[in-house]
């Protein structure tokens, strides 16, 4: 069987549907959680628990690959994910218009929404990684991580931009009107990027037709779950995903405790370390690409460094918790920025790299492999926010100085990356041992004649 591969175009244009996607999500986890917590001034809580629970609703993940793995057309599944999402965006704002004067309709109304955007996240979300995972070359990995990712963060920067450039003077009936804008036109971009891809990119079979009997999804995920190294994989992905998002809500109340940062500057502080965050990625794509091409398309030596950077970055912050004002803040920050743009990107190429590892002759396993490890990266990011501020609760409220009570938890936060630097260190040396599967799939993607 021969399969032909994306080019760099082809990359691009799934990029774009990741830029859909993210475009859509920042006006449900950025704009409508300010206006709920400002303008309507309900508790901060609210909105946390709403985005948590588009975060539980992702646990669908595995079976959503699953019956795109069943299918053998990730097409249909991202396009019904995006729809979805769609629906859920725009069913988001109008319930937070609700909630100004009917909030328990309202309230009700948002759960739904949060559900379908959760549901459309992982749906779309999956089935394009499997996509990806099943169609780029291996030495292009590096550089499709970082395309696809960059293009996410883009969607959020474009659309943030331009969407709150036409929110004032505000109003929740105009509120209402831009994101639905928002979401239709990413809708259309992202099909408009979809149209015929996968077709063009299809596997090309000279063999017979596969009549091999479809495996159940308890199968499949059983299946996925007994090969040591997509188990240990997962247990890497939530570990180090769980610390990459814990720093997320403490690192601009650390700036404002203990180094008396202002509003304006805590904010260019997060900026600081976004740009850290691409230029890493960047880096990675640059470097891991040509590295890839002389050493087997691997990314483990990027994510064994990435997360070691990130533990050293971090215990970097919680030297500043004890030094203070004299400490080069920006400068450490663009640091953790850095290290976590290698590890992330490093991350996604190796869910691409393993998905599928697992393959039986004929059947397809990217799509529920990419699906466990979105579930737990989705766990992770919603336990993650919520165990870093709840550890600087605790600490604050035992330990008296703001700056020692940050050292503590920059320091627990450490920890967690360098076990996963461990975790990722021995996923090389893990091998399975089911005669079905297949030995070394970093090096499955078949290469076009």
């Amino acid at each position: 069987m021969q399969k032909t591969t994306l080019t760099w175009f082809g990359i691009f244009r799934l990029g774009l549907v990741q830029t859909a996607l993210g475009a859509m999500v920042v006006m449900t986890t950025s704009m409508l959680n300010r206006v709920m917590v400002v303008e309507l001034a309900l508790a901060a809580s609210l909105p946390g628990a709403l985005v948590a629970l588009h975060y539980a609703v992702q646990l669908s993940r595995p079976r959503m690959g699953h019956g795109s793995d069943v299918g053998r057309r990730r097409t249909p599944w991202i396009l019904a994910g995006l729809v979805t999402l769609a629906i859920g965006t725009i069913g988001a704002a109008f319930a937070t218009m609700l909630m100004a004067n009917y909030f328990f309709l309202g309230l009700i109304s948002a759960v739904i929404a949060f559900a379908l955007i959760g549901l459309g996240v992982g749906a779309a979300g999956t089935s394009l990684l499997a996509l990806l995972a099943s169609r780029v070359d291996d030495h292009r990995r590096p550089a499709a991580a970082t395309i696809v990712w960059v293009m996410m963060i883009a969607g959020f920067v474009i659309t943030a931009g331009v969407a709150g450039a036409h929110l004032d003077p505000f109003s929740l009936i105009r509120m209402v009107t831009i994101t639905a804008i928002v979401a239709a036109s990413a809708l259309v971009v992202a099909i408009l990027a979809l149209h015929g891809i996968e077709q063009r990119y299809s596997e090309l079979t000279s063999a017979q037709p596969n009549h091999a009997p479809k495996a159940s999804f308890s199968e499949a995920l059983s299946e996925t779950w007994n090969d040591p190294k997509a188990r240990q994989f997962t247990v890497f992905v939530f570990v180090s995903m769980l610390a990459y998002s814990a720093q997320d809500l403490i690192l601009e109340p650390f700036a404002g405790t203990v180094f008396s940062y202002t509003p304006g500057e805590s904010t260019q502080l997060s900026g600081v370390q976004h740009a850290g965050v691409l230029l890493g990625m960047v880096f990675v794509a640059i470097f891991g690409t040509m590295l890839a091409k002389r050493r087997g398309g691997t990314l483990k030596p990027w994510c064994v460094g990435g997360c070691i950077a990130s533990a050293a970055a971090l215990l970097l912050l919680a030297s500043a918790g004890m030094i203070g004002q004299s400490f080069p803040l920006r400068e450490a920050v663009f640091f953790l920025g850095l290290a976590n743009g290698v590890f992330a990107v490093a991350a996604i190429g190796s869910m691409m790299a393993l998905a599928g590892g697992g393959n039986r002759q004929g059947q397809q396993r990217e799509g529920i492999r990419m699906g466990v490890w979105g579930a737990a990266q989705a766990v992770a990011f919603g336990l993650g926010g919520l165990a870093g501020t709840v550890a600087i609760d605790i600490t604050r409220s035992l330990i008296p100085d703001a700056g020692v009570a940050y050292t503590v938890v920059f320091s627990l936060q450490a920890m967690l990356f360098i076990i996963s630097a461990n975790l990722a260190y021995q996923l090389g040396n893990t091998r399975s041992h089911k005669p079905a599967l297949r030995a070394n799939p970093l090096h499955e993607t078949g290469r076009s004649g």
